[in-house]
């Protein structure tokens, strides 16, 4: 793989890593090329038009801070120096957002795990704690989190940062709704100051990639544990598994998940008894108490319930089936190219021929969401016109669509701008995604 040529100074990057390994110790600096190619790469060979333009950066350093203290003293380091720096978790973004596109220094933050504290109502991580560590967390003290992402190894810093949803969002719906409840933040002001903010003013740093501001600690809401059971039933299509798609997730309470696949994704799915070749498999996480009127949903709308199984690993198998993971297994398992967008709406239900019919190939794969149902419509990939055009298409037909297949801010953008103009007045702070001026298709954003 070629490798993009940066403009950092090399002198700044020499003086820079000196500083980093008296501040973190050898262990916690790299200069090594492999290190570097590691922490320069995501998940966007999931997107044929973003691998149309790799590679978008190669870090000349890489920092792995172990606190949420370190993290402000690295950022300071980076900022006196005029070094860009690229906030980083595990990696598991599919669209380049943590990609340094300016080169500099890439803030690993995975080190910086700590679970400070489980209180009532709230849980409190440093940045680089995994969903999964924190889920565990809150059922020790019989508490589960709002939700967590389809990633479910994904870093709290990385999940907020970069996220729109995760599973649990038929109630409450993306994390712009609640579930942030005080995050610590590191601003490219020269100083290490951890900015401690609270509601609305710790909202403005979701969804901004740590264009604004570094997220270093997070508090984030709890909510009572549920006996919860993963459900896996299936249907002959997936016209047949919608009406129980829609009833499921208006039970009250609600399910955590519930979501369903064209028969053909659900086929490149890992091999599993539950998910029977040939027919659509609708899969759910839910209550105990819901399993019998689940039951009669699926066995009235002409499905069949395959497996119920107990525990919190039923539970995260199907989280990890969820949201984009589906069409990434179906993408392994083709040798077609294949491309998804990100859509919602009632037409998702009440039209399912004819938004498949956008794209060749389509295929959906479908959840209820908070409100409104969610899902990925995949298509045999041809170019990224014939992207954009279906995505015409799609707002025609009443589908909304959000375009994944870029790297820029695309979320509360002129909130973020102004924002950055006083958190980041050199423009440090992950250079290449905050673009106030990009105008790409991105109407009817599903967040």
């Amino acid at each position: 793989m070629s490798l993009s040529v940066t403009t950092t100074s090399p002198d700044a990057v020499t003086d820079l890593a000196a500083e980093l390994r008296e501040l973190l110790g050898e262990k916690n600096v790299s200069l090594e090329e492999r290190v570097r190619m590691r922490a320069s790469a995501d998940g966007s060979r999931m997107s044929p038009i973003i691998v149309e333009q790799l590679p978008l950066g190669l870090a000349d350093v890489v920092a792995f801070p172990t606190s949420a203290e370190q993290i402000g003293q690295v950022v300071a380091a980076a900022v006196r120096r005029g070094v860009p720096i690229t906030p980083r978790g595990k990696g598991t973004g599919n669209y380049g957002q943590a990609i340094p596109m300016s080169g500099g220094l890439v803030l690993d933050v995975t080190r910086a795990r700590a679970v400070v504290e489980v209180g009532d109502g709230v849980i409190t991580a440093e940045a680089g704690a995994q969903m999964v560590v924190l889920e565990q967390a809150a059922w020790n003290a019989g508490q589960a989190l709002w939700m967590y992402p389809s990633t479910a190894q994904s870093t709290i810093g990385g999940f907020l940062s970069g996220g729109s949803g995760g599973t649990g969002t038929i109630e409450h719906g993306s994390n712009d709704r609640g579930f942030v409840v005080a995050l610590d933040v590191v601003h490219a002001d020269g100083t290490p100051d951890l900015v401690h903010v609270e509601g609305e003013a710790a909202q403005a740093y979701v969804h901004n990639y740590g264009t604004a501001g570094i997220i270093a600690r997070a508090t984030v809401r709890l909510e009572p544990l549920r006996d919860w059971r993963g459900l896996y039933a299936s249907f002959p299509d997936l016209e047949s598994a919608l009406p129980a798609v829609r009833e499921i997730g208006r039970m009250q309470p609600p399910p955590r998940l519930v979501s369903a696949d064209h028969p053909e994704i659900s086929a490149a799915l890992p091999p599993d008894e539950a998910v029977p070749v040939g027919r659509t498999s609708l899969r759910s996480i839910l209550s105990a108490d819901m399993l019998a009127e689940a039951t009669r949903i699926i066995e009235e709308t002409g499905g069949r319930v395959e497996v119920v199984r107990e525990g919190p690993q039923a539970s995260m198998r199907i989280s990890m089936l969820s949201y984009n993971h589906p069409i990434e297994w179906f993408q392994k398992a083709t040798d077609r190219p294949t491309f998804h967008v990100e859509v919602s709406g009632e037409a998702l239900f009440e039209r399912l021929a004819d938004v498949e019919a956008v794209y060749p190939d389509g295929m959906l794969h479908i959840e209820a969401g908070h409100g409104v149902p969610i899902g990925m419509l995949a298509g045999r990939y041809e170019s990224a016109e014939q992207v954009y055009a279906g995505i015409a298409a799609l707002n025609a037909l009443g589908v909304g669509v959000h375009n994944p297949h870029q790297w820029n801010v695309d979320f509360e953008v002129e909130r973020t701008v102004e924002l950055a103009r006083r958190t980041d007045p050199n423009g440090l702070l992950n250079p290449g995604k905050l673009n106030p001026d990009y105008d790409g298709p991105r109407k009817g954003a599903i967040r």
